[in-house]
């Protein structure tokens, strides 16, 4: 197996259309984060990094068979893209024989670090120090077979979203949904709420950094009808009340940025917005909404399907590997004991360290 590595912005027409090919061979690879699309998008954003994004191409018998992305430093790895970044997966040839050290030795790296890796994907699975479920729906069939499985199993979450549209109209006014809104202020909007949730829930300001708002401006002005970040809002009467920012690829939306109002919460703006998507996807080529990881509540009640994704990493003998399986056995045992939400620090220790690691 020979590995080549290039920059995101080097690879040829052909690679590109090669990709792509090999991406629609199977739907779980329709993830925008997946396509070679999303790596060029980082590069641009971050710039002259001394961490960059590089494109690892596996060939065999003088043929391409499998791309994988990442941003390299000099001495681990990281998704592209991350902490914006949903899923990693390695998007190739069915069952091909790759030891993935290979694949952070050609990146120069002694370790390289994933947090939602495909569990499809067999090349990295065995490297997996645990897994989580992102929630998928599957809007094969259209909208009216969609709800009605989900009654079959149970879930009154789109009868309630019913009943809340009807009690907005009569408190505030008519709902208008928008799908693909070119409005930039609504955009900002977006951002201004998701960054005071963000510093609410103490959690690390990803708009902070240097790129990541580079990055979402861009895949907002993109109009490359496989790629890009779409954005839907829904307004009660003359107000905005909700705001989604997702990414599409050809038969998936993914989503991404949500935020909403929060003067509006006791009527789900949120959730009636996912409902419109749901039933705007009807007169479109998109099967396929991806909730993306987060065990939430709504997520689960609008969900159909679930997609497993692995954390974990793959690392060659060196200090460096070393100090990540140590990280790993102190959070194995943590999460071991009966101790609630102490147990949890370890695993939340880790995952901040990464964002922040991430957003440098």
């Amino acid at each position: 197996m020979e590995i080549e590595v290039l920059r995101p912005q080097d690879l040829s027409a052909a690679r590109l259309a090669r990709w792509a090919e090999l991406q629609a061979s199977d739907i779980a690879l329709d993830s925008p984060f997946l396509s070679p699309n999303w790596a060029r998008a980082v590069e641009r954003a971050q710039g002259d990094s001394t961490r960059p994004i590089r494109i690892a191409v596996m060939r065999q018998d003088d043929r391409d068979v499998g791309y994988f992305a990442a941003r390299t430093g000099q001495v681990t790895a990281m998704p592209a893209g991350a902490p914006m970044c949903d899923y990693q997966g390695l998007v190739a040839e069915p069952d091909l024989d790759l030891d993935p050290r290979q694949l952070v030795a050609a990146l120069g790296v002694q370790r390289f670090d994933f947090c939602h890796m495909l569990d499809e994907d067999p090349v990295f699975a065995p490297f997996a120090r645990g897994h989580l479920v992102s929630h998928v729906v599957d809007t094969t069939g259209g909208y009216e077979v969609y709800a009605h499985g989900r009654r079959e199993a149970g879930t009154s979450v789109l009868k309630d979203c019913d009943k809340k549209r009807r009690k907005v109209e009569r408190e505030i006014g008519p709902v208008r949904f928008t799908a693909f809104s070119r409005a930039r202020s609504d955009l900002d909007t977006l951002i201004d709420w998701k960054r005071a949730q963000l510093a609410a829930t103490g959690q690390t300001d990803i708009f902070a950094a240097h790129w990541t708002m580079r990055l979402l401006r861009d895949l907002f002005a993109s109009r490359d009808p496989d790629f890009g970040a779409v954005l839907f809002t829904l307004h009660f009467g003359e107000q905005l009340a909700a705001v989604h920012l997702h990414l599409r690829g050809r038969r998936t939306i993914h989503g991404w940025l949500i935020a909403h109002d929060p003067q509006f919460e006791r009527y789900s703006p949120g959730l009636l917005l996912f409902q419109d998507i749901l039933r705007w996807m009807d007169h479109t080529p998109y099967s396929r909404l991806d909730l993306g990881p987060g065990d939430y509540r709504f997520k689960r009640e609008l969900a159909n399907r679930g997609q497993g994704v692995g954390f974990g990493f793959v690392g060659r003998p060196s200090p460096s590997s070393l100090i990540r399986s140590a990280a790993y056995g102190v959070r194995a045992a943590a999460e071991a004991l009966p101790l609630g939400k102490v147990s949890e620090l370890p695993g939340k220790a880790m995952r901040r360290l990464d964002v922040i690691r991430g957003l440098r």
